[in-house]
């Protein structure tokens, strides 16, 4: 009897290679589907790359024939004149109907905290489509909702940490009172593989043992990194046109209007137990020499698609 296979979208990328590496040490057979067939990786030829195919769905399904289980973590962060979050909705909707023809008997489909189908916010609104298309297919399924994922390829916490270090303070939105539950991306990785062995439906808050403000999140990132600097509250706008000022002199997109609203609509929050053991701050105390060294850049990684992401 062949071996079943495990699909991981994004293997050599963020969150699917943790994925795609604890299933391997689990002796499971993995391919991935990637836009980045030729990304440097660390599977030395054991994770098969297919590319996506949206724009032939009978061949997408042919990809994913034999599959027991697709790990889902397609997403794009925010709209861009490269991609667009309504097209990854589209995109996404594709390979769960792909799915299904292809018989694969389990999805397990990364999303957000608090997504709403009413939500004014398109990031929370298409998650909450994608969960309900994911439910409508009738596969058996497992939705997590992760906030922030922090790890050695991160982008956010490295993000304020590099800021911190090159500038004299560091701006909040507003009060900075929102709150976010940040999960280390291997625990998140553990909880994927954790649900792909299941065939109950699920829905599960993936978040981790510490919760902070953002302003509490700012200090407690200064501190790691020896770089205290006075954290002052600045109107949304205000913090909105430094974050794009600053991405333009670093070429990204450092932060959106989109996610402004988001965390000042304590969207990143939830009243759920952990579902990871990895406390941020002691991650950051074990990081603190490379944490924030160099700006992570999440356009660079976009529009490269030959070189693996870099660790902080």
């Amino acid at each position: 009897m062949q071996q079943a296979i495990h699909a991981v979208t994004g293997a050599f990328g963020y969150s699917g290679k943790y994925i795609a590496k604890r299933l391997l040490e689990r002796g499971e057979r993995v391919i991935t589907l990637t836009n980045s067939l030729d990304r440097e990786n660390a599977f030395q030829g054991q994770v098969p790359a297919k590319p996506f195919n949206f724009d032939d769905p009978a061949v997408l399904a042919t990809s994913l024939e034999g599959v027991s289980v697709l790990y889902n973590t397609y997403w794009v962060r925010f709209n861009h004149k490269l991609f667009k979050q309504c097209d990854a909705v589209a995109n996404t909707i594709k390979l769960f109907e792909a799915a299904k023809t292809a018989g694969v008997g389990r999805i397990v489909h990364f999303s957000i905290t608090n997504p709403s189908l009413d939500s004014p916010l398109e990031y929370f609104r298409s998650k909450a489509v994608l969960e309900e298309a994911l439910k409508d297919t009738g596969v058996s399924h497992a939705i997590l909702r992760p906030t922030v994922l922090f790890g050695k390829e991160d982008i956010l916490i490295n993000n304020i940490a590099w800021a911190l270090r090159h500038l004299p303070v560091f701006g909040i939105f507003g009060d900075g009172n929102y709150r976010l539950q940040p999960i280390h991306v291997d625990d998140m990785a553990a909880l994927a593989v954790e649900q792909g062995a299941s065939r109950n439906n699920a829905i599960i808050d993936a978040i981790g043992p510490e919760a902070y403000t953002y302003r509490e999140l700012a200090k407690a990132v200064g501190k790691a990194i020896g770089k205290q600097r006075p954290v002052i509250s600045v109107p949304p706008a205000v913090g909105y046109w430094t974050g794009w000022l600053l991405g333009k002199m670093v070429g990204d997109v450092m932060i959106t209007r989109a996610e402004i609203d988001g965390l000042m609509a304590d969207l990143l929050h939830v009243d759920s137990a952990a579902a990871g053991p990895t406390r941020l701050s002691e991650w950051m105390a074990e990081h603190a020499d490379t944490l924030g060294c160099q700006y992570t850049s999440e356009l660079a990684r976009r529009k490269d698609t030959t070189h693996a992401y870099s660790s902080n």
